[in-house]
Formats: structure tokens, C-alpha cells, sequence
């Protein structure tokens, strides 16, 4: 964890190559100016980039915040945004995957007590949908993250946002909608970025909450869903039959107020709550704690 020295100028990053290896397409300053205004930062905010590359919102939002964590995997990029910028900006160089919520609260300084950290970031699209799921390890581990404000390949921002029943409706949908309302906010082309992707990319804001509704067995429930999308063609019944004695599976189904025929895509995410539930208290009659 670094700060930037006060008083030296804007580091120029203009010439980095972008790398393959770690997703880099850069936002152009056009588009740049579209995100930060869908941010909307205040100066009360205290913000965490993710993957902040040559800076396009970096040097913008710094100066308007409390304080900037910027965690950059590219030791240049990140060597770059240190030469610049005000003291509420702190350059991590890390891999985001591999933070911890210890690391991002010791860069983040002290927080009072009502305050709710913000996430921004344009994500690679090769790891987008893991990092999304590690901002939700990071607030069960104690990171008081209230909000994301990500760009992302269309393609999974659809998945995140499709309607149960439909093609696109899966594991993303469930356990991301379980803990956080999700809206669209932009839609931006190959051309918004350089080098250009070849396909278009999203802005979406994810506002987290407590799982709703609660399961019984939060890592069951989990489970479950990722077991069930993995065998999506097949009814309920012959997905459950995997994971659950073939014979039995009609019970938790009959107990969840669902049916047997139905497939995964066609089960909200409160149906998926009832079904984790429901096999959760017959596992828990199946093996019964010390009798008093």
C-alpha cells in the first residue's frame, strides 16, 4: 500500500501497452465522463477501484472523495498512478482476488461507524463474475461494502438481470440478486474503450443487503443452486437426484411448493430459499442433535 507524493504532476500512463494477460481495455475520456457521472461520488464517499488502469476515472474521483483505494494488478500502471495525485488516493497493488477484508480496511483508514464503502470499476471481463462474488465474501467477512458501481461484458450483465424463465436466468441471477438489488445504467460499445473489444460492455450498480430471504444454511443454499444450474436440463427431480438419495427427492420438492418436472431456470430465488430449507430440516431429522 502506497500514497502519492503531494505536488507532482499527472503521471503519464498514455503509452502502456494494454496486456491480454490481465484484460486491459482502457475507457475512453468520453465514456469516462458518462461512468463518473453515474457514480455520482460526494465528498463523504470512501471508494474502492477495482482495476484502475491508466486512471481514466481514477484522476477524477480522487480529488471529489474521502479517500481512493486503487487496486491495480500492474505493477506499471500502479508505479504510474503514483506519480500523482491528492492524498486521498492510496495505490494497492494487488491481485482484487486475493485481498482480504483485513488488507482493504487497513488501506482504507479509519471508517466511522455509518460509513458504507462504495466499489467502482471497469473488470476485466475474464474475471468479472469472480470478482463480484468476492465483493460478497469481502462484506461477510466484515467489509461494510454497500454498493458497486461496475462495467462489465454485456453478455453477463444480461445474466445478472435476466427474468426466471428465461435462457440467460442462472447461478449469477440467484446468488447475486439474493444479496444485492441490481439496475442497468449504461450501455457502452466496443469504441468506448481502446484497444476495442469486440464485444459491447455494461454499467451496473448492485446495491447490497442481507440475504433475502434468509436461508436456514446460507452455504447450503449456495450449494444447491450452483449444483441445480449445472444440470439445468434436467427436471428438478433428476438434478436433485445427484446430490440427494433419488428416492427421497420428492420430499424437500412437495415441502418447497414446487414440482418435481419443474427445470431450474423456471424457480425464483425465494422457491430456491424454500428448496435449501427444506432439505436443510430433513437432513437435521435425519441426524438428530444430543437429546437433553
Amino acid at each position: 500500500m502506497t500514497r502519492p507524493r503531494p505536488g507532482t504532476r499527472r503521471a503519464t500512463t498514455t503509452r502502456h501497452r494494454a496486456r491480454k494477460r490481465f484484460g486491459q481495455h482502457f475507457l475512453e475520456r468520453q465514456w469516462a465522463d458518462k461512468v463518473l457521472e453515474a457514480i455520482a461520488a460526494t465528498p463523504d464517499d470512501v471508494l474502492i477501484e477495482v482495476g484502475p488502469g491508466r486512471g481514466a476515472l481514477t484522476h477524477a474521483l480522487a480529488p471529489q472523495v474521502r479517500r481512493l483505494v486503487a487496486v491495480e494488478i500492474d505493477r506499471d500502471l500502479a508505479a504510474a498512478l503514483l506519480e500523482s495525485g491528492p492524498p486521498s488516493l492510496v495505490v494497492l497493488r494487488a491481485d482484487f482476488l486475493e485481498t482480504t477484508a483485513a488488507d482493504l480496511r487497513a488501506s482504507l483508514g479509519p471508517l466511522g461507524e455509518a460509513t458504507a464503502v462504495r466499489l467502482v470499476g471497469n473488470l476485466p471481463y475474464n474475471v468479472a463474475s469472480p470478482i463480484l462474488f468476492k465483493c460478497v465474501e469481502l462484506i461477510e467477512s466484515g467489509l461494510p461494502l454497500g454498493e458497486a458501481v461496475v462495467m462489465l461484458q454485456r453478455e453477463v450483465a444480461d445474466r445478472i438481470l435476466a427474468p426466471v424463465g428465461t435462457r440467460e436466468y442462472g447461478v449469477l441471477a440467484v446468488l447475486l440478486r439474493h444479496v444485492a438489488d441490481v439496475e442497468h445504467l449504461l450501455t457502452l460499445p466496443p469504441g468506448a474503450f481502446r484497444p476495442a473489444p469486440k464485444v459491447h460492455s455494461s454499467l451496473i450498480r448492485l446495491r447490497f443487503h442481507q440475504p433475502k430471504p434468509a436461508p436456514k444454511d446460507l452455504a447450503l443454499f449456495r450449494r444447491l443452486v450452483r449444483s441445480v444450474f449445472t444440470r439445468r436440463r434436467k427436471t428438478l427431480a433428476n438434478a436433485l437426484a445427484v446430490v440427494l438419495d433419488p428416492r427421497s427427492t420428492s420430499v424437500p420438492i412437495d415441502e418447497a411448493r414446487l414440482a418435481a418436472g419443474q427445470r431450474p431456470e423456471t424457480i425464483d430465488i425465494p422457491g430456491f430459499v424454500r428448496l435449501a430449507d427444506a432439505i436443510a430440516s430433513g437432513a437435521t431429522r435425519r441426524n438428530p442433535g444430543p437429546q437433553r
